[in-house]
């Protein structure tokens, strides 16, 4: 290995004991093999995504697909391919219509995206690729929203291990002095004349504070005896990450310990390949960013093939905006600008799909997509496994019988590990440690891995 190259590390944890299923609630049901990842080269990282691998934070881990309770499988996109659901186009549409007008959407406006079906209906694209659709005559009202290119919604910070996310930002745009984001000269929306947009519990404490005075000023008392309201806050002011963390979390350092661990930890080491996107390689929030404030961050995982969704989190006074489908979408269509940059990176990887779960079935809405068959680790249509799904929560996609993982383990022996700070293959570390009884532990890391793996990343051996 050559001085100074990125190696990933590793330390196995095995998978022995159930522990409790977040989607059906079975306390003892849910089965996985963990690893934690000290470091991790995005190679590394993308060929177990394609193996049923997934992060979370540091910690990487499998499901035991034939014994865990809700079986779950990598899901990805063809976002060069994508056609939006008729859930997706409402969404769309709700989206524009705020920022042209400022109105939030009402309850009965909302329509949860995981219980639509899936349509495949053609409509123009956020990123301006794809088919566009005419509009209605006599349909439009109110000033027409102008058209905003993805580098305009999402700001990009590095997520490195060795800093801390919000300080470090990728590109050097920034909210107060470059392209408009979310944000609109004053108001929300396109028109200036709107007010600006207020906080729903601000709004209700105004309403309340009104009620009061006047019931004060019926029943004779002087409206100027009541207190005096508190000084607005002032919404416009630019807020960091930090604040918006802050105001979003509760007030427990163990939580935020965890918070930090789960979307601000990552074990992924940024590249920059010259045939790789002008971001490079690794681990990243997006920023969105609504009159000066944040008002979500996603992170993602920026890998050779794709663009990997770890997680989304949002300021609840905008939960009516489906922001989670909404920066899904828009994931779509920034993996659509990163392969005008870098052809092979092609595909969204929305995570897990979990056939048993109904709430976790919306991914598969995002056509066209793939589901990894368990068993010869190969991406099959997602039209083709739902069959199989509804007879059993466990099943093999690949239809061949004679097909099997072609990175399946053949020589353990060549599996490289880490001992006593010096890099060798596992049969020369067997050999000085002659009475060590681990060598079913290494195979069966080396198994779900496969052997390509197993020749680059390095098991930690104490």
């Amino acid at each position: 290995m050559a001085a100074g190259s990125s190696c990933t590390i590793v330390e196995y944890f095995g998978g022995d004991d159930g522990y409790r299923c977040g989607y059906c609630k079975n306390e003892k049901g849910n089965f996985s093999h963990g690893m934690w990842s000290h470091a991790m080269t995005v190679q590394d990282y993308q060929d177990l995504i394609d193996r049923g691998w997934r992060r979370s934070g540091k910690y990487v881990y499998k499901p035991i697909m034939n014994k865990t309770c809700c079986p779950q499988y990598t899901i990805r996109c063809h976002a060069l391919n994508f056609q939006p659901s008729k859930t997706h186009k409402k969404i769309l549409k709700k989206m524009s219509k705020f920022l042209s007008k400022g109105e939030m959407p009402t309850e009965q406006d909302t329509t949860p995206a995981e219980f639509e079906t899936a349509r495949k209906d053609p409509v123009s694209i956020p990123d301006g690729r794809g088919p566009e659709t005419t509009p209605k005559p006599g349909k439009s009202k109110g000033r027409k929203s102008r058209g905003l290119d993805i580098s305009e919604l999402i700001y990009l910070f590095s997520l490195s291990p060795s800093h801390p996310l919000f300080l470090f930002p990728f590109f050097s745009c920034s909210p107060s002095h470059s392209s408009p984001s979310l944000s609109s000269p004053s108001g929300v929306g396109a028109d200036p004349g709107r007010p600006l947009c207020r906080k729903a519990k601000e709004l209700r404490k105004a309403r309340r504070l009104q009620k009061e005075q006047k019931r004060q000023v019926g029943g004779g008392v002087p409206a100027s005896a009541t207190s005096n309201p508190a000084t607005p806050v002032q919404l416009t002011q630019p807020k960091a990450l930090e604040e918006f963390i802050n105001e979003s979390l509760p007030d427990s350092p163990l939580h935020r310990l965890e918070f930090r661990r789960f979307l601000c930890d990552s074990p992924l080491e940024m590249e920059t390949p010259p045939d790789g996107p002008a971001a490079g390689y690794g681990s990243f929030h997006q920023q969105y960013w609504l009159d000066g404030r944040i008002v979500a961050v996603g992170v993602v995982d920026i890998l050779p093939t794709c663009v990997s969704s770890v997680y989304l989190y949002y300021h609840p006074d905008f939960a009516s905006l489906s922001l989670g489908s909404y920066s899904a979408l828009r994931e779509v269509a920034f993996t659509r600008q990163l392969q005008k940059q870098s052809p092979k990176l092609c595909f969204y990887y929305l995570g897990f799909y979990i056939h048993s779960c109904n709430k976790m079935r919306y991914k598969g809405q995002y056509q066209p997509s793939d589901l990894l068959c368990p068993e010869t680790y190969v991406f099959v249509p997602i039209e083709c496994c739902i069959p199989s799904l509804e007879q059993t929560h466990y099943a093999r996609f690949n239809q061949d019988p004679d097909a099997g993982d072609t990175h399946v383990l053949k020589d353990l022996g060549r599996a490289l590990v880490l001992y006593r700070r010096t890099v060798m293959p596992y049969a020369a570390y067997a050999r000085k440690r002659k009475c060590s009884n681990d060598e079913m532990e290494v195979a069966q890391y080396a198994g779900l891995v496969g052997q390509v793996c197993a020749e680059r990343i390095l098991l930690y051996r104490a």
